[in-house]
């Protein structure tokens, strides 16, 4: 599952690290001048006009409009992040991850962080196995690396807590890019990504993120293919596809949404089954557990009006808020089918 960027900074201002002050864009500004940011779950959101400074009332308003409409890479932002400027001396790299080599988990730092870390060299980074390791090493290692020794005790308490935070949130994935050394000395998170763990949501009855899980499986199958299909969990989405195989139909993709799956993630798995041209019906195949019918809903009422030419589509959805969603699509004319096979009944017709 991958957070938002909003979402990802309060969880590390609960574990006591250093973040912009900030406010959900509304309306009217909380402070100025302030940075803008689109909270799409994707990179490339500055160069794409998604992060924008504005001093004045009249330039907030208009950046607020103008970013709510721009879509990224297929993503359009429910919400707005408004953040302080700051005073920046310089943008390092600072991460958590697990190595999958080692099952362990791993700190990776870099002198140069911001928009442009994709270009660094591979060796260029500094890595750390955290296991058994002294924090106070760490953090006078990665002071001389960063070559801010005056920082040791501030970067030994921060490889602490990004630690201890992406432990206690079960997450994959923690990444602070960049990590703002103020003119004033101080270390903030000037920007965050983080994702977590699906399998352990049982753990975080808490977890209320707008965000789409990370491992969304999206492979093409046939290019002229005529059916394309959205399933959730790889099981059915491949069961969903050899039904299809079965009845002599042509799948065009194998989709799985995964079990974090909301309105906007299942919006843009809609928008890539547009690339394929010769597609005659779209089955969706949901039994929901952790993803929710009523999301999957919403997601096929704002794809039958957003996007043009969409073929049509047979639904089967079954499972946690399945009341809800049948209620929505039914005020639309939108039929449920009750099984697999009648979805793929329904795709024969379309085809024929």
């Amino acid at each position: 599952m991958k957070l938002l960027e909003y979402e990802a900074k309060a969880i590390l201002e609960k574990s006591g690290i250093a973040v912009p002050k900030s406010y959900i864009a509304g309306e009217q500004s909380a402070f100025l001048p302030a940075v803008v940011k689109s909270q799409v779950p994707t990179g490339g959101r500055g160069k794409a006009g998604g992060i924008k400074v504005v001093k004045t009332e009249d330039e907030y308003l208009t950046a607020t409009k103008d970013i709510f409409k721009l879509e990224i890479k297929g993503f359009l932002p429910r919400t707005l992040l408004a953040e302080e400027l700051l005073d920046i001396d310089r943008e390092l790299y600072l991460s958590v991850l697990i190595d999958k080599a080692s099952a362990g988990i791993v700190m990776m730092a870099n002198r140069n962080g911001g928009v442009e870390v994709e270009e660094n060299d591979e060796d260029s980074y500094r890595t750390w196995e955290l296991k058994d390791r002294s924090w106070e090493v760490i953090g006078e290692e990665l002071a001389e690396y960063f070559d801010l020794p005056e920082q040791t005790f501030v970067l030994q308490e921060l490889a602490k807590k990004l630690h201890d935070c992406f432990v206690t949130n079960d997450a994959l994935l923690l990444e602070i890019n960049p990590l703002v050394v103020t003119k004033s000395g101080d270390v903030v998170a000037g920007d965050c990504k983080m994702e977590l763990d699906d399998a352990a949501a049982f753990r975080h009855q808490d977890w209320k993120f707008e965000a789409e899980k990370t491992e969304t499986n999206f492979v093409t199958l046939d290019l002229q293919g005529t059916v394309a299909t959205v399933a959730n969990g790889a099981g059915l989405a491949m069961a969903t596809v050899d039904a299809v195989a079965d009845a002599r139909l042509v799948p065009a993709n194998f989709l799985d949404i995964g079990g974090g799956a909301n309105e906007a993630s299942v919006l843009a798995a809609f928008k890539r089954l547009m690339e394929y041209p010769n597609v005659k019906v779209i089955i969706i195949n949901i039994f929901a557990g952790i993803t929710r019918c009523d999301e999957v809903a919403k997601a096929i009422i704002a794809a039958k009006s957003q996007i043009d030419d969409l073929p049509p589509l047979a639904v089967r959805l079954a499972g946690t808020n399945y009341e809800q969603a049948a209620e929505l699509l039914g005020s639309e004319g939108i039929a449920i089918q009750s099984s697999l096979t009648e979805a793929i009944n329904v795709a024969k017709g379309e085809v024929s």
